[in-house]
C-alpha cells in the first residue's frame, strides 16, 4: 500500500472514529424520531454521506467544540459558542478551568452583546436571525445575513458549500422544524458538511436532548428557512455566513 492510499485509510477510520464518539451519548438517549426524509448522522447511511462528503471543512473544527445548548431558549447561543471557539477566536477566562480560556454559555454573552439583545430577552423568547448576527458582529468576525426570501436555493447552496469547502469559514442556519418534519418550531444550529451525490447538509443540532444531528435535502431545508419569524417582524428565516477576521 503507497503513502498516499495509506493516508487516505487512516483518514476514513480517523472520521469513523469521530463520528462515533461524537454521535454515541444521542444515540442512546431517548431522542424524538426522525421523519423519512431526515439521515441520521449516527446511522450507517449517515456515516457513509460524512465519508462521501465534498465539503467538510467545518466539521471536525465544529465538532470538537460541541455543546449541547443548555436551555431551550439557548439554540443561537450555543451556536455562536461552538464556531467562536471552532474559530479560534480570542475567548475569556473561565475561573473553573483557570488558567484555560473557552467561550461557554455562560460567558459569551457580555456588555457588547447586551447592546444588541439583553440576555433576560434571549432567556423569554430565543433569538432571531438578525440578532444572531448581530451578536456574531460583536466579536473579531465578518457576517454576512441571508434572509431565504432574498436568495434561492441555488445561491444558498453555492454559498454554504462554498464556506464549507475552506478552512475557518462556517454557516449557521435559522429554520422551522416542522417545516422537515420534526417538532415544531424555530431553531437555529450550525452546518458541517455537505454531501452532492444526494444534495444534502449535514445539521450539527444544538438540541441533542430533541434531535440528533441529521443530513437534510437541500431542497427541503430552504424551505425551512424560507418561512416567516413573527418575532423579526415576519422576515423570513435564512442563514449566516461567518468567517474570522
Amino acid at each position: 500500500m503507497d503513502d498516499v492510499a495509506l493516508f487516505g485509510l487512516k483518514r476514513r477510520a480517523g472520521l469513523c472514529l469521530l463520528a462515533a464518539l461524537l454521535w454515541a451519548a444521542p444515540a442512546r438517549s431517548e431522542t424524538l424520531p426522525l421523519p423519512q426524509n431526515l439521515v441520521g448522522a449516527a446511522s450507517d447511511a449517515g456515516e457513509a454521506l460524512l465519508l462521501g462528503s465534498e465539503a467538510r471543512k467545518a466539521y471536525f473544527p465544529l465538532s470538537i467544540n460541541f455543546v449541547t445548548q443548555k436551555n431551550q431558549a439557548f439554540c443561537g447561543v450555543a451556536s455562536l459558542v461552538m464556531v467562536l471557539n471552532a474559530m479560534g477566536v480570542p475567548a475569556p477566562a473561565v475561573p473553573e478551568y483557570d488558567p484555560y480560556k473557552t467561550f461557554t454559555q455562560d460567558n459569551v454573552l457580555n456588555p457588547q452583546t447586551e447592546a444588541v439583545i439583553p440576555v433576560e430577552t434571549i432567556k423569554k423568547q430565543g433569538i432571531t436571525l438578525d440578532q444572531l448576527g448581530g451578536l456574531f458582529g460583536a466579536f473579531p468576525v465578518n457576517v454576512t445575513v441571508r434572509h431565504a426570501a432574498d436568495s434561492t436555493v441555488e445561491t444558498f447552496r453555492k454559498e454554504a458549500v462554498a464556506h464549507l469547502s475552506q478552512p475557518g469559514r462556517f454557516v449557521v442556519i435559522n429554520y422551522l422544524r416542522m417545516a422537515i418534519g420534526q417538532e415544531k418550531g424555530g431553531h437555529i444550529s450550525p452546518l458541517a458538511a455537505y454531501d452532492a451525490d444526494t444534495d444534502r447538509f449535514l445539521i450539527l443540532d444544538v438540541a441533542r436532548y430533541k434531535y440528533p444531528p441529521v443530513w437534510v435535502a437541500t431542497e427541503d431545508l430552504f424551505k425551512a428557512m424560507n418561512t416567516t419569524d413573527k418575532d423579526n417582524d415576519n422576515r423570513t428565516r435564512g442563514y449566516l455566513l461567518l468567517a474570522a477576521k
